[in-house]
């Protein structure tokens, strides 16, 4: 006889972290409330917490990967307004 282990969605992880997170139940209790062992608690409410300083650092790295490509962006539009600008005095300086 084959058991299948039960699968739990994201969606039930992320309400059980977020409870487990406020702290108003004990891991204990909100095992027994919604029939889940106490240590899947403890290691959903612990994912969270863990990649807490990645989803800061991640908005960091975007914003300053977006100020580097324009700064890019700024670098070439000053080299072709110098070439412009030494081209048009040579121009009317003839």
């Amino acid at each position: 006889m084959k058991t299948t282990r039960k699968r739990y969605s994201a969606d039930f992880k992320a309400k059980l972290a977020l409870e487990s997170i406020r702290g108003d139940l004990t891991l204990a209790e909100l095992a027994a409330k919604y029939g889940v062992h106490h240590t899947m608690v403890a290691a959903w409410k612990r994912q969270p917490i863990d990649g807490m300083a990645s989803t800061f650092a991640a908005a960091g790295e975007a914003a300053k990967t977006a100020s580097e490509g324009e700064v890019e962006k700024l670098h070439a539009k000053i080299g072709q307004l110098v070439v412009e600008r030494n081209f048009l005095a040579k121009a009317f300086g003839r």
